[in-house]
C-alpha cells in the first residue's frame, strides 16, 4: 500500500506539475484522484459483486445463498450448510462474495403502489403529516426550550406517542438508537447494528421502527419523531426515483394504514 501511494503521489504531481514537497490531500483534491485505499476497496466491492451478475443456474450461484430467489429446497453443498472448518478451507473470496450479496438491494421500486399518483399519501393525506424545521438563526438555548415544552406538552396527551431516535456510523458499523415514549413513560427502547449501510439507510430504518412501535399501541393518534435529519424524514415522501426507495415505501405503506383509521391520526417530524 505504501508503494501504491507513493506512485499515485508521483503521478498527481507530473499531473500538476506541482513541487515534491506539496501536501498530498491538496494534490488529490485538485486533481480529482481518489486515494488509493478507497480506489482498491472500490474494486474489491465491484468483484465481490459480480456472482449475482452471473446465471442462477451458474455452479457459483447454486453455491452461494441468493437473498432474493431462496430455493424451496435446502442444497446439501451451498455456503450456508459449510461448518465453520469448511469455510476456512474455502476460498475467502468466495465467503466475502456470499456475505456481500446481503448487502445488495434494488435501489428502487418505480411501479410501488405508495407510489402511484392518486395513491400517495401526499396526494390523499398531505394534511396529516408535517415538519418543524428548526431555525438555526435561533440559539440552542432557546430551540432546546421550544423543544422540551412540545414534548412535555405531548406527553400529557395518552394518545401522542414521542419517539426520539439518532444514527451514526463508525468503522463501518452504523449504530441506531431508539426511544419510544408514551404519557411520560418509556414505552421500549431498540438498539441496532448494521453493517456497509449508509447513514441515510440506518436512520429511514430508525424511523420505521418507530412508527411500528407506536402504530402498534391501540388508541394511537398522534406519532411525533425527535430527529436531527429532518432531510432524510423528508425522503420519505419524496416520490421521485432515489435509492431509499426501498426503506421508504415500507414506511408509507405503514403510514398509510395509520392515516386510514382517522382523519385526526397525524405524524409530526
Amino acid at each position: 500500500m505504501k508503494i501504491l501511494g507513493k506512485m499515485q503521489r508521483r503521478a498527481a504531481i507530473w499531473i500538476l506539475e506541482a513541487f515534491k514537497t506539496s501536501p498530498m490531500k491538496g494534490i488529490k483534491a485538485i486533481t480529482g484522484i481518489i486515494p488509493i485505499k478507497f480506489h482498491l476497496q472500490k474494486l474489491a466491492s465491484k468483484s465481490q459483486l459480480r456472482p449475482l451478475m452471473l446465471l442462477a443456474s451458474h455452479l457459483i450461484r447454486i453455491l452461494m445463498d441468493d437473498p432474493f430467489n431462496l430455493p424451496t429446497k435446502p442444497i446439501p453443498h451451498s455456503i450456508n450448510t459449510l461448518t465453520n472448518r469448511q469455510r476456512t478451507i474455502a476460498k475467502d473470496h468466495l465467503i466475502d462474495s456470499n456475505n456481500k450479496l446481503y448487502g445488495v438491494f434494488p435501489s428502487f421500486l418505480p411501479l410501488h403502489p405508495e407510489l402511484l399518483l392518486g395513491f400517495r399519501i401526499v396526494d390523499n393525506f398531505s394534511d396529516q403529516f408535517s415538519f418543524n424545521l428548526a431555525n438555526k438563526r435561533k440559539n440552542d438555548k432557546l430551540h432546546f426550550q421550544q423543544l422540551d415544552e412540545m414534548v412535555l406538552q405531548s406527553s400529557s396527551s395518552p394518545y401522542t406517542a414521542i419517539v426520539v431516535m439518532d444514527a451514526s456510523i463508525k468503522n463501518n458499523i452504523a449504530t441506531s438508537i431508539l426511544h419510544v415514549h408514551l404519557v411520560d413513560h418509556p414505552l421500549t427502547k431498540m438498539v441496532h447494528h448494521a453493517a456497509f449501510v449508509t447513514s441515510t439507510e440506518a436512520e429511514l430504518f430508525t424511523i420505521r421502527c418507530g412508527i411500528n412501535q407506536a402504530y402498534n399501541k391501540e388508541s394511537m393518534s398522534k406519532i411525533i419523531i425527535v430527529t436531527d435529519s429532518i432531510h432524510t424524514a423528508k425522503k420519505i415522501f419524496d416520490s421521485k426515483s432515489h435509492p431509499y426507495q426501498i426503506h421508504t415505501t415500507a414506511i408509507l405503506s405503514e403510514l398509510h394504514c395509520f392515516f386510514a383509521i382517522s382523519q385526526e391520526n397525524s405524524i409530526e417530524f
